[in-house]
């Protein structure tokens, strides 16, 4: 174990934004970090040669649709101020409050103290990591090594706890640490390995019941976006939930995600062609991809085997496992549809970051860890839990064409006639909504203000 006068020596695995976030956060004088990535490094290019030509085997995601929540942004922001001038120069786009609010409420809006910290950020996924595996690379103590598989860990001989102490390579090299960070995502073999040693680890999870499908545009020389009208640019359509996501360079997305019992549905929306037709059908999207406007850059694609996922390392207030933590989809998998996976991981390297500073012994730092991640993030996970079960449930039984009960069906019509209208139409729903959808606040509190309830009931009343 390293001494209180010597650097700690930390490796983490992936550099995915959960492996870039966990070094960015770690990064200080006393600690020297070694990233290990199996895939290749980036190419050469700008950011659309970048996100041609750059695969990741690692990363299933990654031409998928992405917004990066204010929550991100915060973290970011308060300790490493200069990437967000480098993503923005990289073309991200930062979008205020007062550039996502509806048309119905422009009129009206006047800032108020917190509306700053509501942004987002819009990029491509490939722009994104780009920007921030350069900003990571360029920290002092901090080196990435591209094309290296992590084949093992190291334990400590006779430790009472299971102790990691260091990985191998797939290459035979042995490499010592005081901290491992599995950030190697969903297809983590650290599990497997954990397994082999005897370590059971806790896990909880579920399908999340859709299969998503991403194809991407971009603006023709001289177009603009279209207007933001009352029509919105994402919605569940019962059969279908859609969303349109701006980008980086003139670049947008959108993303249809269909539930897993439809499957003939899921079978056609794959053909670019019924793709485009779908999205020719919402008011929000069609004149985005208007054909005098934009070009389609991209095939559809596809991704499936979706799950929400909690692993724990600690049992009965113990760590099952030391030396070792596990951040991003190693730790926790959501359903993408919130576009929570990343804001989830730099809350998690931010609870990093503090349990480190917090403890030096391994036991301590990784209690400390689970529970500041647990205290975080749960609220959270719970409610998409919910609402993707009472999704799986609606999806089911519309596809049977088993008729909704009358409470069903005024959940549905409140839902949609009474909340959803009334976020478009009342400024202080509107903030209040999304201080929740940023994960600034716990995700349905204001469901729960008089203030907010009144405003829905009474938009819900007058039909």
């Amino acid at each position: 174990m390293a001494t209180m006068t010597e650097p700690e020596r930390t490796v983490i695995i992936g550099s995915g934004v959960a492996g870039l976030f966990a070094a960015m956060m770690l990064a200080d004088k006393d600690r020297s970090i070694l990233v290990l990535e199996r895939d290749p490094a980036p190419t050469a290019g700008d950011a659309n040669q970048v996100f041609e030509h750059w695969h990741r085997r690692g990363v299933g995601q990654l031409r998928h649709s992405h917004a990066f929540l204010a929550r991100l942004i915060n973290i970011v922001r308060a300790r490493h101020p200069d990437l967000i001038d480098q993503l923005i120069a990289a073309g991200c786009r930062e979008l205020t409050l007062a550039e996502l609010l509806p048309s119905t409420l422009k009129p009206h809006y006047a800032p108020e103290p917190g509306d700053g910290s509501m942004s987002i950020l819009m990029s491509r996924r490939t722009t994104f990591e780009l920007v921030v595996r350069r900003y990571v690379e360029a920290l002092p103590g901090v080196s990435i090594r591209s094309d290296a598989f992590v084949a093992g860990l190291i334990f400590a001989p006779d430790a009472a706890v299971p102790t990691v102490v260091g990985v191998t390579t797939e290459s035979a090299e042995e490499i010592s640490a005081t901290l491992v960070v599995d950030a190697s995502g969903r297809q983590s073999q650290v599990l497997d390995l954990l397994a082999d040693a005897g370590v059971e680890v806790e896990e909880t999870g579920e399908p999340a019941g859709i299969l998503y499908y991403t194809r991407h545009w971009r603006l023709k020389p001289g177009r603009v976006p279209p207007p933001r009208s009352g029509s919105p640019g994402a919605g569940d359509l019962g059969y279908i939930k859609f969303g349109l996501f701006e980008a980086d360079n003139g670049w947008f997305s959108v993303t249809l995600a269909v539930p897993e019992v439809e499957a003939e549905l899921r079978q056609a929306i794959v053909r670019p062609e019924v793709f485009e037709t779908a999205c020719a059908a919402l008011p929000g999207i069609a004149p985005w991809i208007d054909q005098d406007r934009a070009e389609a850059m991209t095939k559809v694609f596809a991704m499936g085997d979706l799950k929400s996922r909690w692993r724990r390392l600690i049992r009965d207030g113990r760590p099952v496992v030391q030396g070792l933590c596990l951040i991003g989809d190693s730790l926790i998998q959501s359903n993408p549809l919130y576009g929570r996976g990343t804001a989830f991981a730099a809350v998690e390297a931010e609870a990093l970051s503090k349990a480190c500073s917090a403890a030096r012994d391994p036991a301590a730092r990784a209690v400390l860890y689970d529970s500041l991640v647990e205290q975080a993030l749960r609220p959270f996970y719970d409610d998409m839990q919910d609402q993707d079960r009472s999704a799986i449930r609606r999806a089911a039984a519309a596809h049977a064409g088993a008729p909704s009960s009358l409470r069903q069906q005024l959940v549905l019509s409140f839902i949609r006639d009474g909340a959803g209208v009334a976020v478009r139409g009342d400024l202080p729903t509107f903030r209040a909504a999304m201080r929740a959808f940023h994960m600034i606040d716990p995700p349905r509190a204001w469901l729960r203000e008089p203030r907010h309830v009144g405003v829905m009931l009474r938009t819900w009343a007058r039909g």
